[in-house]
């Protein structure tokens, strides 16, 4: 692979460099999960990057984005976290849906609701799994009724990410009451502060709301929230799933960032560890370059017209399992130190540690559990028979 950039990505790198340095918050903000004001901190810094132009750089100009191709998106999160900049507290409609609207909406969905995402005035959850339907997403139970121009949707989501402060939730409901499995089923969208919708809130392991349950009781919404025909929400889904496993939610750069910490740690503290820490420490290093690598292909691939397939699978299992061994690794590193909080008066720097460690275990759960994406790669990339 040649990764040699041209003139023009080199200028494109400077500029994005130059305008984080300007506009990157100097403090930390508090974190989005945590309470309404860090979520409206948040939403106000996804304002900014609007402002610049920065909210979405590879959609269209006229939904608030540069139309620049995805080797330069992948050089602004680069530059993104090299610069720290907070974390994107709409990353489920910017890399999730937004793509995918992009692919299956109609020029007025498009219209209506790209632009308030890259903006940031409209925050979204993703509201997928159920009780009953986790990694099998097939088995939804939430039904939505065709009632005239609208549906009246009836349910009960879980671990909705966002769920708690978001505005907005996309969901997969069964519109045909006679189907089963795969069959039957709609992509549709619905506000969080609807008539019938009740959210409750799910603490995560570190005691911030992450999640959250969403209750669905004759919520009505206009048939024009449904994206994509009657019944095809199931290969909408996948096209979002691919996006979400195999390319734009887990940018290459997040992990590169953290290895490049990792390193710095370890040799902060080399002189008083095991010697085999140093070959996982290099493990990690050449794992976030390979996963890089292998998304700069992913990207060139899309570019020249190809699409995202079930290979999206190996990449979600690679980066989840990977982040879960560079964290073990950092806490390995720094002992007993480790199990600081990130609010004990002593923990300095050491809490992000044990935070992303937390964040880290729910990697293979995400997105479709490894089990389930091992599944799809024996049967759909190798050709072997179900179990």
């Amino acid at each position: 692979m040649d990764l040699t950039y041209t003139d023009e990505q080199k200028r494109f790198r400077q500029e994005v460099r130059s305008w984080m340095e300007q506009h990157v918050p100097k403090a930390p903000l508090t974190s989005f999960d945590a309470s309404r004001e860090g979520f409206e901190a948040h939403r106000e810094w996804e304002r900014t990057l609007s402002e610049g132009r920065w909210g979405m750089v590879t959609w269209p100009e006229s939904y608030g984005g540069r139309g620049l191709d995805l080797i330069q998106w992948l050089i602004f999160e680069e530059e993104y976290y090299r610069a720290g900049a907070p974390l994107r507290v709409n990353q489920n409609g910017i890399f999730l849906l937004g793509p995918t609207l992009m692919e299956y909406g109609t020029d007025e969905q498009r219209s209506r609701f790209l632009t308030a995402m890259a903006s940031g005035d409209e925050i979204w959850a993703q509201a997928w799994s159920e009780p009953q339907a986790g990694s099998d997403l097939a088995a939804v139970k939430s039904t939505a009724t065709r009632d005239g121009n609208d549906y009246v949707l009836k349910g009960h989501k879980i671990w909705s990410s966002r769920a708690v402060f978001a505005d907005w939730a996309f969901g997969l409901f069964r519109t045909d009451p006679g189907s089963q499995r795969h069959k039957g089923l709609s992509l549709i969208f619905f506000k969080l502060d609807a008539p019938g919708v009740r959210t409750q809130a799910i603490a995560q392991i570190d005691g911030e709301t992450g999640f959250a349950e969403i209750f669905l009781e004759d919520v009505r919404v206009p048939a024009f929230n449904r994206l994509g025909p009657e019944g095809e929400g199931w290969s909408i889904c996948m096209a979002t799933a691919g996006f979400e496993r195999g390319l734009m939610l887990r940018s290459p750069a997040r992990f590169q960032v953290a290895a490049r910490k990792l390193v710095e740690l370890y040799k902060a503290h080399e002189a008083e560890i095991e010697p085999g820490v140093r070959d996982a420490v290099v493990r990690c290093a050449m794992d976030a370059d390979a996963y890089a690598l292998s998304i700069y292909s992913t990207a060139s691939r899309l570019r020249a017209g190809g699409h995202i397939g079930a290979e999206a699978s190996t990449n979600k299992i690679f980066w989840s399992e990977m982040d879960i061994v560079l964290h073990k690794t950092a806490l390995a590193i720094l002992g007993a130190r480790a199990e600081l909080l990130r609010s004990a008066p002593a923990a300095g720097d050491v809490g992000k540690w044990l935070d992303g460690y937390f964040f880290s275990l729910a990697g293979p759960i995400y997105a479709g559990s490894n089990e389930i994406q091992r599944n799809i790669i024996a049967e759909r990339l190798l050709g072997l028979p179900r179990a």
